[in-house]
């Protein structure tokens, strides 16, 4: 979400904003630590008008979509009632078991609702609240992913970012880039670089207590496993750890939007994808993509390699979730200033 949210900040700065941050913890301008979500008590009306009182527009990211921190979230809508504001929804209530009987988000007459999916669009609609779709956007210029650019650097960097990673010259290399969670699905990953006789690398952490039910994955793997970045190694960065790869698994059973999906595409890798019901969505428009259950043909694929389905799926996102059109796609969402 923070990714999201500094690309929309960028966005707002090109149409003529001026920006700052303000959040619970982290590096931004104006720290509230009752934002935070495991804040013990919520930001007081004051504390929240004297971060708030100078700014002509409030973009709310997920405060008052998912109830993480409830407290927070009333104080915040209280406090931007009758005030121009943007609600940025990346999850609701009912998408999680856990919050399945919180209400929907607030409303009020100077607010924009805005989604990252159509599905929930749909059901704030039916929940009598009108909300517009503004996809997740991605940089599709080469030069923004990193440092390294072209392809004599690719490979380069391709070589050892693998090196890093004891991966040999032939040896299929399948990126899980998630933490691991229950919805994460890391089995399915797992099973995936498994049927491609392929070491799976998991990049990200377990959180949520999942670390011994990752441990006890990891013991019954019948393929090679890297959590992480090795000990001793430099932090691969992500877009590294794509170069490395030679294939993108996102075996999810949910994810709000999923951005592995996209970035997949941007790094021209193929992707096995789970069946959550935001990639049907996102499939739609075009994309090219592998079920986990295709394993077979993933295979033959990455035995004769065919460059026009990446480039076809290049196409897709430059049409549809291109980082350029943002700034037009926020504009469209503007509340009266």
């Amino acid at each position: 979400m923070a990714v999201e949210a500094a690309k929309w900040q960028a966005a707002l700065t090109r149409l003529g904003f001026s920006t700052l941050t303000v959040a619970g913890d982290g590096p931004v301008d104006r720290l509230l630590p009752g934002l935070a979500i495991g804040a013990t008590e919520p930001p007081t009306r004051s504390e929240l008008v004297a971060v708030l009182d100078d700014a002509d527009l409030v973009v709310v990211e997920n405060v008052c979509s998912l109830p993480l921190n409830p407290g927070a979230a009333g104080a915040v809508a209280g406090v931007l009632a009758g005030r121009p504001a943007i609600l940025h929804h990346h999850d609701l209530p009912w998408q999680r078991s856990l919050f399945a009987g919180h209400p929907p988000p607030p409303v009020d007459g100077r607010w924009s609702q805005v989604t990252i999916n159509e599905l929930s669009r749909r059901q704030l609609a039916k929940r009598s609240i009108v909300a517009t779709t503004v996809y997740n956007s991605f940089a599709l210029d080469p030069a923004s992913m990193g440092p390294a650019t072209g392809r004599a650097a690719d490979d380069e960097l391709r070589r050892q970012s693998r090196a890093v990673l004891g991966i040999a010259d032939g040896q299929r290399l399948v990126l899980q880039p998630t933490r691991a969670i229950p919805r994460k699905n890391v089995e399915g990953g797992i099973r995936v670089a498994t049927e491609l006789g392929a070491t799976f690398w998991l990049l990200g952490p377990a959180e949520d207590g999942f670390g011994p039910q990752l441990a006890a994955l990891v013991g019954a793997a019948r393929c090679p496993v890297i959590l992480g970045t090795p000990e001793g190694a430099t932090e691969v960065e992500i877009h590294a750890a794509y170069r490395a790869c030679d294939v993108v698994a996102l075996p999810s059973t949910w994810e709000g939007f999923g951005n592995p999906s996209i970035e997949s595409v941007v790094h021209r890798r193929p992707l096995a994808i789970g069946p959550y019901p935001v990639a049907d969505e996102l499939a739609a428009f075009g994309f090219e993509w592998f079920s986990l259950a295709e394993t077979d043909r993933l295979r033959a694929w990455l035995d004769a390699p065919d460059a026009g389905l990446l480039e076809r799926n290049v196409a897709v996102a430059r049409a549809h979730f291109s980082l350029d059109d943002l700034p037009k796609r926020i504009s469209s969402v503007l509340p009266d200033l």
